[in-house]
């Protein structure tokens, strides 16, 4: 499917497969996985596929041979192939903002070449890479120096979104690959709180601030990106320290230097990459001077692995694809409403929240591409915690509650921190959860235990909830960039088969500018009476209480 067609593209509820799969879900949706299990005995591998180092075992979900062939078959009919061409190719995918959908371009080799509006962008995203591993190299090894010619000990980002939520998670996640004499630490919230927490205990001349926005103008990031300043000129005096304490990565280089910047220290990208696909653009630049270049580039070729197997690779096999298309399968069909992400692995524990902005922000949206309204669901709600910390908070809805919650579980067969046998006892918990979700236990398997008959009801569990069971060997720079594109390219996947854009995200705006209007409003004395009476109230309440 070309941007063009989106507008005579037939609706999906009318697609062949689409009916198909309506029908095929009556037949299906009632039958329990118990069952399944028992008359296949080789489920458990032939709904498994390994590609690229990523184990993915997808047999306990509530489908079958049929059920598989009529996802793939929409997958086709909704012109999902095309769609990826389109993407990698550098067409104008994004079609209200008219730009390009190319962070695959952020982590290609300096020997491919991808063509946007004529130009050839890998040799600029190299040449962006080079600069900042020349930077983190003078950073790491004290080279680079503050203004009173003290090395930097204390990093800080300051960004919002995409600017933040990538950089936070792949610092957590490869902490153990990380330069420890460094502290690093990331400012977002507008809330003073945030900035205040994060420097209380730092000192001035030792601390670099790296200001994250692509405009310069981000009100939380500059708001924050300004305290910082203020903060740092306390201490330091003179403005010509700025040069040696902030850099920034942003592509509005007059706003860079009226903030004291020197231009030298700003690294630019694109507007073809998208926030919530930046982690691995400048904006990763925190983690390249966490982890060092070389790790970096580990990560990008990780990345890059699955995008060519995303690109390549048969439906049937394709790993993002199959994620993609079971999303689509529970939302839309049995009408699950969110999707739970639980990584067996602490440095994990960034990552749910990472995967919010990347799923719901791509894909909370109500109209097609073609600004027809959907009249099917789209965008779960993704949320999660590590294991096994959740299975003593929320594990038990998932287990015994009424909401239908497909879940995905990621382990690693290694671990980075060998403690007696606490792997062997994280992974069990792994391989249990997801087989007690699928089969949970009968009245009959209750009662053999000798279970009084008035507590048998509470200790039963219905079982049949999916799960996906993602392996890998260890967690590495180049794992975290396989596993961040596997989700990159399903939200993807989703996006297609809904007709709907996944790389805008024009419902962030609305807030934003109703915020800065109450702002104004907030600083002067007088009663607001602009608003409709609930917001009036609430503004001139805490204008009183405020004081």
């Amino acid at each position: 499917m070309s941007t063009s067609s989106a507008a005579t593209q037939t609706p999906l509820t009318q697609l062949p497969a689409w009916k198909a799969l309506a029908t095929h879900y009556e037949k299906i949706h009632t039958e329990h996985l118990r069952d399944l299990f028992k008359n296949d005995p080789k489920r458990g591998t032939r709904f498994a596929v390994e590609a690229e180092g990523i184990y993915l075992d997808y047999s306990k979900h509530r489908i079958t041979e049929e059920t598989l062939k009529l996802l793939l078959q929409l997958a086709e009919e909704s012109g999902l192939k095309a769609r990826i061409d389109a993407m990698f190719s550098g067409e104008k995918i994004n079609t209200t903002e008219k730009r390009a959908v190319l962070h695959v371009a952020l982590r290609a080799p300096k020997s491919e070449k991808i063509v946007v509006d004529g130009e050839d962008v890998v040799p600029g995203v190299h040449e962006v890479l080079d600069r900042m591993s020349a930077f983190a190299d003078r950073v790491r090894s004290g080279e680079w120096l503050g203004y009173t010619d003290k090395p930097i000990k204390n990093i800080i980002n300051i960004g919002i979104g995409g600017s933040d939520l990538g950089p936070v998670m792949a610092y957590e996640a490869l902490r153990h690959y990380s330069q420890r004499d460094l502290v690093f630490r990331f400012v977002s919230n507008i809330d003073g709180t945030d900035f205040a927490e994060a420097t209380h205990d730092l000192d001035p001349e030792e601390t670099l601030f790296i200001i994250s926005s692509k405009t310069f103008t981000t009100l939380e990031t500059m708001t924050n990106a300004h305290s910082a300043r203020t903060w740092a000129l306390k201490a330091l005096k003179h403005q010509a320290a700025i040069a040696k304490h902030f850099v920034a990565v942003s592509t509005n280089a007059a706003e860079v230097s009226k903030f004291g910047i020197d231009t030298a220290n700003m690294f630019g990208f694109w507007d073809w990459v998208g926030g919530r696909y930046s982690m691995d653009s400048a904006i990763g630049l925190s983690t390249m001077l966490a982890v060092g270049p070389d790790n970096f580039r580990k990560m990008l070729a990780g990345f890059h692995s699955i995008d060519e197997h995303f690109r390549t690779a048969p439906f049937e096999k394709n790993l993002p694809v199959l994620l993609g298309l079971l999303t689509v399968w529970y939302a839309d069909f049995f009408g699950a409403q969110t999707v739970a992400v639980l990584p067996y692995d602490q440095y994990l524990k960034r990552f749910p929240a990472y995967l919010q902005q990347l799923t719901m922000e791509s894909n909370g949206k109500h109209v097609t591409l073609s600004g027809d309204h959907v009249n099917y669901e789209t965008g779960p709600i993704f949320w999660g915690e590590p294991g096994t910390n959740g299975q003593h908070s929320f594990y038990q809805l998932i287990h015994q509650g009424t909401h239908l919650i497909p879940s995905d579980f990621i382990g690693f067969s290694k671990t980075l921190n060998k403690l007696g046998d606490h792997h062997d006892l994280l992974m069990a918990n792994v391989f249990a959860q997801a087989e007690a979700l699928a089969f949970g236990k009968t009245a009959e398997e209750v009662k053999a235990e000798g279970t009084p008959a008035w507590l048998m009801p509470h200790r039963v569990f219905e079982g049949n909830r999916p799960s996906n069971t993602i392996l890998v060997e260890k967690l590495t720079p180049e794992t975290l960039g396989k596993l961040v594109a596997l989700y990159e390219h399903s939200v993807f996947t989703q996006g297609t088969i809904w007709q709907i854009n996944s790389f805008d995200q024009w419902g962030v705006e609305l807030g934003k500018v109703l915020a800065k209007k109450i702002g104004g409003e907030l600083e002067g004395a007088g009663e607001i009476t602009t608003h409709d009476s609930s917001t009036n109230t609430l503004i001139n309440f805490y204008k009183k209480q405020r004081g």
